[in-house]
C-alpha cells in the first residue's frame, strides 16, 4: 500500500464570471499537493491511504467524501476543528499557477505522529506544504526517518512555496537532512534551480544523488519529464494535451509513477533500469496530460488511461 502525507486544503480558483466591482470569482476547487497525490494513484487503482489532518468543517468533509470516491483509505486521517487551509489561486495566460496561503491555525498543519505505519505499508509519500509548517512537518519528519529505517520506499516531492518558508537557507539545510532517508526525490525544474542556490542544478542533482537518493525526478513543463540515477538519465517528452491549466500536473506525475512503481512490485529503484523508467515516466506523463486537459486538480480514472 501506498500512504501519502501532507496537507489537504481547498484552492480558490478563477471563475469565468466578473463581479459588480471587476473581480474575477472565485470557484472553490479541493486540492493540496498530496492531497492530489493520493486522489491520482487511487484513482489509477492502487491500494493508497491518506495521512493528514482534516477539518470537521464542511470543506473538510467534502475533502473526506472526495478521497473516499477516489478509492482512498481515510482511516488514517485525523480530525479537528480547525478551519481547513485555503489557497487563492493566479492563473498566468499560460495556464501556470501560483498561490497566496491562508494557514495560520489550521487542521492539516496540526496532524500527529501516528506511530509506526501498518506492515503492508511499502511506499511513503510526503511532501508541499506539510515538511514547511509547524508542528506538522516535525510529525511528518519523524514518520519519515522512522519507516526509511525499515525499507520503504520514501518520496518527497517539496513543491517549493517560497511565500512560505520564512527562512530559505535553514530550508535547504532541513531539506539536505532528509536526502538519506528519501529514495525518490521528484521536483520540478524550478522548485530544483531554487534549492539548488547558487550551485546550479546540475551539480545539485549530483549532491542529491551522492547524499543517497536513488532517483531524482524532474518535471520540465511542456519539455517533458527526465529521471537521473547514479547510472542512467532517460527523458521523454509530454504528451499531447489541450491545455487548460497546470493545477495538479506535477502532483498527477507522482501519483501515477508511485502507482507504477507499487503495481510491478519495485522495491529498489537502483534495479529499475533505462527501458524500465522510459516505460515508468511515459505513463505518468499521459496521466499528467489528462490533468491539464481540465479545470483544477483532476487526475485520471485507470479506465481514462487505457
Amino acid at each position: 500500500m501506498i500512504v501519502v502525507g501532507g496537507e489537504a486544503l481547498v484552492d480558490l480558483v478563477p471563475g469565468a464570471e466578473k463581479t459588480n466591482d471587476g473581480l474575477t470569482s472565485l470557484v472553490p476547487r479541493l486540492g493540496g499537493g498530496p492531497y492530489n497525490v493520493a486522489l491520482a494513484a487511487g484513482r489509477l487503482g492502487t491500494p493508497t491511504a491518506f495521512l493528514s489532518r482534516i477539518s470537521t468543517d464542511r470543506f473538510g468533509q467534502a475533502l473526506r467524501d472526495r478521497l473516499t470516491a477516489s478509492n482512498v483509505d481515510i482511516s488514517m486521517v485525523q480530525e479537528g476543528p480547525e478551519n481547513t487551509t485555503l489557497a487563492v489561486v493566479a492563473l498566468a495566460p499560460n495556464g501556470s499557477a501560483s498561490y497566496t496561503f491562508y494557514t495560520e491555525g489550521t487542521a492539516d498543519r496540526l496532524v500527529a505522529d501516528p506511530g509506526p505505519l501498518p506492515d503492508d505499508v511499502t511506499v511513503l509519500c510526503l511532501g508541499t506544504l506539510g515538511m514547511v509548517l509547524e508542528p506538522g512537518a516535525t510529525s511528518y519528519e519523524t514518520v519519515l526517518r522512522r519507516e526509511a529505517a525499515r525499507g520503504v520506499l520514501t518520496a518527497l516531492d517539496p513543491n517549493i512555496r517560497a511565500d512560505l518558508i520564512a527562512d530559505a537557507d535553514a530550508y535547504r539545510r532541513r531539506f539536505t537532512s532528509w536526502l538519506p532517508d528519501v529514495r525518490l526525490l521528484k521536483l520540478s525544474d524550478d522548485d530544483g534551480e531554487w534549492l539548488a542556490g547558487a550551485a546550479g542544478l546540475d551539480a545539485a542533482i549530483k549532491s542529491w544523488l551522492d547524499a543517497g537518493v536513488d532517483a531524482v525526478v524532474l518535471t520540465r513543463g511542456g519539455d517533458g519529464l527526465a529521471v537521473h540515477t547514479g547510472s542512467v538519465t532517460v527523458s521523454v517528452p509530454s504528451a499531447p494535451a489541450q491545455l487548460v491549466d497546470t493545477i495538479g500536473a506535477g502532483d498527477t506525475v507522482q501519483g501515477a509513477l508511485l502507482s507504477w512503481l507499487h503495481d510491478r512490485n519495485v522495491g529498489t529503484l537502483t534495479d529499475l533500469g533505462e527501458s524500465g523508467w522510459r516505460e515508468a515516466l511515459t505513463f505518468a506523463a499521459k496521466a499528467a496530460s489528462i490533468t491539464v486537459s481540465r479545470s483544477g486538480a483532476e487526475p485520471p480514472t485507470a479506465a481514462e488511461m487505457v
